[in-house]
């Protein structure tokens, strides 16, 4: 079974940096956890990939093209079919007083952005500041172990599987006539993660889903109870 744009796909992947076999992201607690790497505020669970969207990295995605549910693959993928090549343009030194002037004082690692974009500050010496917009892992190979999980086929599933990768679980999803009403019920926190949470979700939708015309969102909210006294 080879993939076609469009496909919706649920993969289990582990990415390690090739220069030195770091781990660097799994969806598989069982390998950050045999990698010393476990992120107590991950959600460790299968990625969705919207064949042909451009929501992976290309090698990841054309590798995923040529695969078959269950199937596991390992890839090793050049800089330019993973991250991108370091780009030096994309490396600024900054005067030190830039940053005093807004109260910022810059440290190695700090992240910062910069007309835009997200830069690291590489370092910090004799009044100047070294700042590099680039990917952190720009010009680095990458190994993927990728394993296809399932296809997602019908519309009310791959909608919920995109507020499942928004972090925003549907209580239900019902689809008729290019309009998709979807329910997010009382469990769902509403708070400000929430609001910016569901707006990706739907901007998700619409951009990933040519047959889906319109998007009506429902939900709940619900008193708490008192606590009783004296409890």
């Amino acid at each position: 079974m080879a993939f076609n744009d469009g496909d919706f796909v649920k993969v289990d992947y582990s990415a390690w940096r090739a220069a030195d076999s770091k781990l660097i992201y799994t969806t598989m607690r069982k390998v950050a956890e045999d990698n010393k790497e476990v992120d107590k505020d991950a959600r460790y669970v299968p990625q969705l990939i919207v064949i042909g969207k451009g929501n992976a990295i290309k090698g990841v995605e054309e590798a995923v093209r040529g695969m078959n549910v269950s199937e596991t693959k390992k890839v090793e993928l050049a800089p330019k079919d993973a991250f991108g090549e370091k780009d030096s343009s994309l490396v600024k030194v900054m005067p030190l007083s830039d940053f005093k002037k807004r109260e910022i004082d810059p440290y190695p690692g700090m992240q910062l952005d910069i007309d835009g974009a997200v830069a690291i500050v590489k370092s910090v010496s004799s009044g100047r500041v070294i700042v590099d917009a680039n990917h952190p892992l720009a010009g680095e190979k990458m190994v993927y172990e990728i394993r296809i999980i399932e296809k997602v086929d019908k519309d009310e599933d791959r909608i919920r599987a995109l507020a499942d990768t928004y972090g925003v679980s549907a209580d239900s999803v019902a689809v008729s006539n290019g309009n998709a009403r979807v329910l997010f019920g009382e469990k769902v926190e509403k708070d400000s993660k929430y609001l910016v949470n569901k707006s990706d979700f739907v901007n998700a939708v619409l951009r990933y889903m040519d047959k889906i015309s319109k998007v009506t969102v429902e939900e709940d909210y619900v008193r708490k109870k008192a606590e009783e006294k004296g409890s």
